[in-house]
């Protein structure tokens, strides 16, 4: 017997029932009407607590979708400090044949800025198949920006065998870059 219910009580109470004790759950309510939904040999019962009512429906399949605690649900991207520190990232990564994404930043954008905490749910979204990190880039030489062939912030680049291989320029709304730089990923990975 499986249990869908709008209280985490009334899914507990269920759970000491599941046995076939009795047909439905007894749901209460606290002056709103909430709902109950139960499976008992391939049927499904949607209980009404507000009007008590119920009704009567076969040959659903419902699951639940919970969340998987064994992966992160951000991953903090990793800053590059200079073009030093940026060959050792690519040297490394050319080793594990793995791309990296670049989000050149700067501290005083904006968009960067509401883009950041998008990138990091991505980061964890593709945690083991390739590393995240960021340049601010008025932290950096020039040297590092030019190397980057950066000239609008902020810009996501995907970089592989130590080359740079695509790239999202990210003046639009930030669902529509994360979109577009999760196909980009999709073409490397």
């Amino acid at each position: 017997m499986t249990a869908l219910a709008a209280k985490s009580s009334i899914l507990y109470q269920e759970l000491h029932r599941r046995e076939g004790k009795q047909q439905f759950l007894q749901p209460w309510s606290s002056g709103s009407s909430s709902c109950l939904l139960l499976q008992k040999n391939a049927a499904f019962f949607w209980v009404d607590t507000a009007s008590r009512s119920k009704s009567v429906r076969r040959d659903v399949r419902v699951e639940a979708l919970w969340p998987d605690l064994s992966r992160p649900t951000s991953v903090e991207l990793e800053p590059i400090n200079d073009s030093d520190h940026l060959d050792q990232i690519l040297l490394r990564a050319q080793e594990l044949s793995q791309p990296i994404l670049i989000d050149w930043m700067a501290s005083w954008c904006r968009k960067c800025i509401y883009l950041k905490p998008k990138l990091e749910k991505l980061a964890a979204e593709f945690d083991t198949k390739l590393k995240f990190y960021y340049v601010d880039v008025n932290k950096v030489s020039k040297d590092l920006v030019k190397r980057g062939n950066i000239s609008k912030m902020p810009t996501i680049q995907i970089w592989k065998d130590g080359e740079m291989k695509s790239e999202v320029i990210g003046g639009h709304k930030a669902w529509l870059v994360i979109e577009e730089v999760r196909e980009i990923i999709k073409k490397f990975v």
